[in-house]
């Protein structure tokens, strides 16, 4: 059923979108920089947009929209809290693990839009998806590099 290969990549980008809620959200609380903290609220803000439309999309197929986030985006996260304690609370090391996020983000989407298996308004919500999340990436490779360059 060409609905179920949709429906199961959907959700697929729904749980690793969710992922990155979540790590905006862990970082925001973890920067003291009143800007960087705005920066990961407004792109959570975003994120949480993409997994709205996105669920919009998985229950016009006739599916049940995936609810949380990956197991291994779970354990990422659980990475990312330890090493930011352990580095105290170090902005560098926060956005360059944001990036590493937003990179696997990225990739996610890249591949589904590969994959052959969306068609239609699948495909155009998860292309209009991608947008937002290239430029929630492109923003905070930005942000790494220019506090490699002059921070």
């Amino acid at each position: 059923m060409e609905n179920k290969d949709q429906i199961s990549t959907l959700n697929t980008l729904i749980a690793t979108t969710i992922d990155s809620i979540t790590g905006y959200e862990d970082s925001a609380q973890n920067v003291d920089s009143e800007r960087l903290r705005e920066i990961f609220r407004r792109n959570a803000d975003e994120r949480q947009e993409v997994v709205s439309s996105l669920r919009e999309e998985v229950r016009r197929l006739g599916g049940d929209p995936e609810e949380s986030g990956s197991f291994l985006g779970k354990a990422h996260q659980r990475f990312e809290d330890l090493k930011a304690a352990i580095t105290g609370r170090d902005e560098k090391a926060i956005v360059n693990e944001v990036e590493r996020g937003e990179d696997y983000l990225k990739e996610k989407f890249e591949t589904a839009l590969e994959s052959g298996d969306l068609t239609g308004d699948s495909r155009a919500t998860v292309e209009q998806s991608y947008q937002t999340v290239r430029r929630g990436h492109d923003q905070i490779s930005q942000l790494k590099h220019g506090m490699e360059a002059g921070a």
